[in-house]
Order: structure tokens, then C-alpha cells, then sequence
């Protein structure tokens, strides 16, 4: 049983600009395990960061977490413009992943920012939340992974076919992702290679999923478009820091190369995801039993 001593232990770490990066990201995602309202308000209260990295991770838990009670909180920092883009468009994914009607109006409003990345993740849930309103009552497929995505994987089983779908600009965004979370459930090297394509086309809004799934199917085959996408300064810094950290979660040494390359990168949220990414790359190849370990630090070491 977790105590509310650890819960605030936890939670002061995550907020103290003092520790090191790492250390605020695990205990960020030991909170995002543990729950509740105690945590919520602990990772509410890290919005005032500076670090835009940490920030639109904040966002993506209190998403994953789908407590209806961490709605207020995104609600504020969807509608803050003074927040970067990247941290306004995980607020209003994590408002879709929540999957409360409630928000519904507010997501159609900002489906018209001004900001493109914030305007086409709203335009995503409004359609995830109509998605779940249509089809709720069904029993909702679980797939390989835990995660809760801006939208539900396509019914095609043909990596060809979804690869098509994937690539073609024509589309609605909505069925792009559909193909694209197929494609990662499929598996396999020719959904890696298919998915990799992903990272040339699009927006930057499509190209960052790209790199984030890439980074949940964890297939050595993608490395090399991943590390040229980080390497593209030119890139938007929100692709290239989901680059750099799926290449930390598929840990393996051509990963490591490219991410030590781009550790002193002049864009901050490319440096501190390579910096995160090392540590990911750290924990995959080690022995520690779970990356999100805020509570094994506050247990005194085994003799």
C-alpha cells in the first residue's frame, strides 16, 4: 500500500527544478501509475515549468490516466497561449483520450486555432469522441499495447493495404491514424518499414505519432529513418524529439550513436528528450525491473 507520504515524496521531486530530468520523468510516470487525486494535483501543479519537454509529458499522463477529474487542468492549458504549441496539443489529445463528452464543444472551438499542430490534435478528438459515442456500448478491442491513442486501430489486417492508407494525403487524418495504430499492432518488420515512410509526409502534427509509435513497437528496422529525422535540423523540434525518444526505447547501439550526436542539440526539447531518451536506453538494456521506480528510490538500498 502506497502511503500519502510516498504520493507527496513522489510529487516533490517532480516539481523541483532542481533534480535532474530523469529522475522528475520517473516520477512523473510513477504517479501516472499510482493515480488519484493526490497525483493529479501533484502533476498539475509541474505546468509552471519551464521545460516544455516535461510539460507535454504532464499532459500525455493526465490523458492516459482518463480521470475525468484532470479535465480542469488541461482545459487551462489548452486554452493558455502562452504555453509552447507542443504542450497546448497534448493537453487537447489527453482531452480526447479522457473520452468525456463534456468536452466536446470546447475541442470543436479550438479545431480552428491558429496554431496548426493544436488545431488538427483537437480536430482528432472531437472525431475519437464521436467515435466513442457511435460505437459505445461494444466491447473495445485491446491490443498488444496500454496505451490510450487519438484514435482506434482500422479493422484492415493488409500491412499493403494500411500502408496505402497511411501514406495517402488525401485522407482524413482520422483514418491516417486509424492505419497508423493498425499498422504498429500488426507488427513485424513491414509495418516498421511502412510506418517509416510515415516520418517523410504529413505534418508535423502525423510525423511526431509516427515517432512516437515507432517508439511503442520497438523494431530495430525503423533506427535509421528515425536517427535521419533527429538529424534534420530543419525538422519540426516536435518530430525530432519523438524521434529521439523512440530511439531510446528501441535501445540498441545505432540508437545510442545518434542519440549521444544530438545530446548537446541547440534546440532544448530535442537535447532533453535525447537526454530522457539515454536514460530509456539505459533502463531497456539494464536489469531494473520497471522504468518508473519513484518509489524504489525512496526505499533505503537492500544490503
Amino acid at each position: 500500500m502506497v502511503t500519502e507520504q510516498e504520493v507527496e515524496a513522489v510529487g516533490r521531486t517532480l516539481v523541483d527544478p532542481q533534480q535532474p530530468l530523469q529522475a522528475r520523468f520517473r516520477a512523473l510516470f510513477t504517479l501516472r501509475g499510482l493515480g488519484g487525486p493526490e497525483a493529479i494535483a501533484w502533476i498539475s501543479r509541474t505546468f509552471g515549468d519551464d521545460s516544455a519537454l516535461l510539460k507535454h509529458e504532464l499532459a500525455y499522463c493526465l490523458g492516459q490516466m482518463q480521470d475525468s477529474r484532470a479535465i480542469p487542468v488541461l482545459v487551462d492549458v489548452l486554452r493558455d497561449t502562452r504555453q509552447e504549441p507542443m504542450v497546448r496539443h497534448e493537453a487537447g489529445e489527453a482531452l480526447g483520450a479522457i473520452g468525456n463528452p463534456e468536452v466536446l464543444e470546447l475541442l470543436k472551438q479550438y479545431s480552428t486555432d491558429p496554431v496548426i499542430e493544436v488545431a488538427e490534435t483537437c480536430q482528432l478528438a472531437v472525431r475519437r469522441l464521436e467515435w466513442l459515442q457511435q460505437h459505445s456500448g461494444e466491447p473495445v478491442a485491446q491490443g498488444p499495447y496500454l496505451s490510450v491513442d487519438p484514435a482506434p486501430p482500422a479493422e484492415e489486417r493488409d500491412v499493403g493495404r494500411l500502408r496505402e492508407a497511411l501514406l495517402d494525403e488525401a485522407r482524413p487524418l482520422f483514418d491516417r491514424y486509424r492505419a497508423m495504430f493498425a499498422l504498429r499492432d500488426a507488427g513485424g518488420e513491414e509495418a516498421a518499414l511502412a510506418l517509416a515512410e510515415g516520418l517523410r509526409c504529413g505534418s508535423a502534427l502525423f510525423r511526431h505519432e509516427i515517432g512516437y509509435v515507432l517508439g511503442q513497437l520497438q523494431h530495430e528496422a525503423a533506427v535509421p529513418q528515425l536517427a535521419a529525422a533527429l538529424a534534420r535540423t530543419a525538422e519540426s523540434p516536435m518530430v525530432r524529439h519523438e524521434c529521439a525518444e523512440a530511439l531510446g526505447a528501441i535501445a540498441r547501439p545505432a540508437c545510442l550513436a545518434a542519440l549521444r550526436a544530438h545530446a548537446a542539440d541547440p534546440e532544448r526539447v530535442v537535447r532533453e528528450s535525447c537526454e530522457v531518451a539515454l536514460d530509456m536506453y539505459e533502463y531497456e538494456t539494464g536489469p531494473a525491473f520497471q522504468y518508473a521506480d519513484g518509489l524504489e528510490q525512496l526505499r533505503p538500498a537492500r544490503p
